[in-house]
């Protein structure tokens, strides 16, 4: 079907050059070609410098009587469940059904055996997925552009605010929802499930010129580690420990405690720089770390982990009764 979209908009392409653009083989383009004229796609070749795929002059694929809204949601109809999250589970459906009935009876079969074969599943292991009740709203305001008042709860203090916000676009990252939007101090990035209320106001905004959601949120992740770990744990890891820190450790922290290792000591253990948010927030994950870890910093840390460690010693040396 790409390939059959190229030639329509664009005319005359050799091989070499839809292979290119479809990041294929070339021989993956003549066996493709030669799979749309047994489909009855007019379709023919010329050599020669100047030669090249070319359709048959007049000729275009139809799509079937697609809306507005089904072609909006073309993006989505692989992603059923993100679709269905946004109140467009039904179009996204509809816009795929009338996709494959624009298709030629093999390349229809072709792609649905694709989708019985790949199937994404968006949420990460051991988390369910969270409730987001008001994102058909957030959608709603993003697609009209429509500038929203929010109720939001959040970490810091105070916990609940309201935001009057312009409402940009949102990105599903490892199963969460988030809007990206625009504020009185910049564009900012609110977790969708914390959005207590959203009240749509009466005016609409304009999106700022060259804004581009995929590269704001890449550059927002990258710093993302930056702005969250304000402070650091140094360890000492056994060597079964330091092998399999990346099993324990987020993947930043992970890759920060490689990158800052020592030549083990004698004993063959390892001292290494973990970043972490604060104390209290570290210490269930480096109790994780088994017997295998020491925390040797900063001093408040280790006297944290030490009373913690000493409490728990107690309550199993103190032979905890049963409760009925």
């Amino acid at each position: 079907m790409s390939a059959l979209l190229l030639l329509q908009t664009r005319g005359r392409m050799t091989a070499q050059e839809l292979a290119d653009t479809l990041e294929v083989s070339v021989r993956t383009v003549y066996r493709d070609m030669e799979s749309l004229c047994a489909s009855g796609i007019p379709l023919y070749g010329e050599s020669g410098p100047d030669g090249g795929y070319r359709l048959l002059e007049g000729y275009r694929t139809r799509l079937t009587g697609l809306t507005a809204d089904e072609a909006g949601a073309l993006f989505l109809t692989g992603l059923p469940g993100a679709a269905a999250d946004l109140g467009l589970g039904a179009v996204a459906a509809e816009a795929r059904l009338k996709l494959s009935a624009a298709l030629p009876p093999e390349l229809r079969e072709r792609a649905e055996r694709s989708r019985q074969r790949i199937y994404v599943d968006i949420p990460g292991w051991y988390q369910g997925s969270e409730e987001t009740p008001r994102l058909a709203e957030v959608a709603s305001a993003v697609w009209g552009q429509q500038r929203v008042r929010i109720r939001y709860e959040r970490w810091a203090t105070p916990h609940e605010v309201i935001r009057t916000v312009d409402p940009y676009g949102v990105v599903l990252k490892a199963g969460r929802w988030y809007l990206v939007a625009g504020s009185a101090h910049g564009v900012r990035t609110y977790r969708v499930s914390r959005i207590n209320e959203l009240e749509s106001l009466t005016e609409t905004f304009t999106r700022p010129a060259g804004f581009d959601l995929a590269a704001h949120w890449h550059e927002y992740l990258a710093t993302f580690d930056a702005r969250r770990f304000l402070d650091e744990a140094v360890l000492r890891l056994s060597a079964e420990a330091f092998e399999g820190i990346g099993q324990v450790l987020e993947p930043a922290a992970a890759r920060a405690a490689a990158e800052s290792a020592a030549e083990p000591d004698a004993d063959g253990w390892t001292q290494v720089i973990v970043p972490v948010e604060s104390a209290e927030r570290a210490l269930p994950t480096l109790l994780s770390l088994g017997v295998g870890a020491e925390v040797v910093g900063p001093p408040s840390l280790r006297e944290k982990m030490r009373r913690t460690l000493a409490g728990m010693l107690a309550r199993y040396e103190g032979g905890g009764q049963a409760q009925e």
